[in-house]
């Protein structure tokens, strides 16, 4: 086996054993140690891969970002497909979005938070190619708005997306973590989807 070959393989047990981790218990479970053992390597093994366990944790987040992204495809795909005028499908799209965001946070619970709770050390600025990840995710809501305020400019319209999504996150924040009142998943997905259909409404009449 060549070095490189090595280095890569070793790279994909670490982040398969912070993914599991995390999974389980969160950012907390990102323990040098811990996932030197899980990973079957040194301890000293893990920094010839990754600098510091912060980038294994970037690592395992754009990972989530993954299949965060192909959910919300999938959603909005299915929710296409059931035809009708632009504007209408526009609008189950909004709804498929966030009823699909929701659905994810709450079956993938800890891997979720830790897209939120995570932050670099100071002095270090997030990856860019991450950021871009990020961005990618927010192209789901651009177009289903690109259809209801055609007249927005392309900045408008990635701030619209983020305020959209801000609006549903809070609301799937505070009904998962139970910060306000614990509400059952049901009802939680009843009510995210009853707002956002709202703000669908009101953007196609704006």
């Amino acid at each position: 086996m060549t070095v490189s070959l090595r280095r890569e393989t070793l790279r994909k047990a670490l982040i398969d054993a912070a993914e599991a981790g995390i999974s389980a218990r969160g950012l907390a479970a990102l323990k040098a140690r811990d996932l030197a053992r899980e990973a079957g390597c040194a301890l000293g093994a893990i920094y010839t891969v990754f600098p510091d366990l912060a980038a294994l944790a970037v690592a395992v987040n754009s990972r989530t970002f993954r299949l965060l992204d192909a959910t919300l495809r999938e959603a909005a795909e299915a929710a296409m497909a059931a035809g009708g005028t632009p504007r209408a499908a526009a609008n189950r799209v909004l709804i498929a979005l966030a009823a699909g965001y929701l659905d994810f946070a709450a079956g993938h619970l800890a891997r979720w938070r830790a897209l939120f709770e995570f932050r670099m050390p100071e002095g270090q600025d997030m990856p860019q190619w991450h950021l871009d990840e990020q961005a990618a995710l927010f192209g789901h809501l651009e177009r289903p708005l690109a259809v209801l305020q055609p007249g927005l400019s392309g900045e408008e319209r990635a701030l619209l997306a983020r305020s959209l999504f801000s609006a549903a996150h809070g609301m799937v924040l505070l009904g998962l973590e139970g910060k306000i009142v614990s509400l059952p998943l049901p009802y939680l997905r009843q009510q995210v989807t009853m707002v956002v259909a709202a703000m669908g409404r009101g953007l196609e009449s704006a």
